[in-house]
């Protein structure tokens, strides 16, 4: 369990620095545009997959602070894995979020929002750009 003021500190700087928001426009990536209808949210998640390896994913637009670190986190943890391995990381994740059992090991720094449940208004905003991912993984898939 990460204290209070790390969890802090990792969200902002995944806010304020966001390693992977940038805009793709290379046809070769897979997008899915995500907005929430109640608040400022609004992100477009990009992804580029070869042979079943997520090879680079990345994503644009507006977020508050929760939407755009989660994003940005799963971003770094998902690149170089296999559509397998980013499942079971997600599958983590949102069992995180919604306190049910999960794999702590899996989630890295991810793990700043283990208790992202406890304010159900917001649960939106940590799993809006996870929601995009997981649809461009089952386009990928399909």
């Amino acid at each position: 369990m990460m204290d209070r003021e790390y969890k802090r500190i990792i969200l902002l700087d995944h806010y304020n620095n966001p390693n992977n928001k940038k805009l793709i426009e290379d046809k070769r990536y897979k997008s899915v545009h995500n907005a929430s209808e109640s608040c400022i949210d609004d992100l477009t998640v990009y992804m580029l997959a070869e042979d079943g390896i997520i090879k680079d994913l990345v994503f644009s637009g507006i977020g508050c602070t929760i939407s755009t670190a989660s994003t940005d986190i799963m971003c770094d943890l998902l690149k170089g894995k296999s559509f397998e391995e980013a499942r079971t990381i997600l599958n983590n994740y949102e069992n995180m979020v919604s306190e049910k059992p999960f794999d702590e090991d899996v989630l890295e720094e991810a793990n700043a929002f283990d208790t992202l449940y406890q304010q159900a208004n917001r649960i939106k905003c940590g799993t809006i750009g996870i929601h995009a991912i997981e649809e461009l993984i089952d386009e990928y898939t399909e």
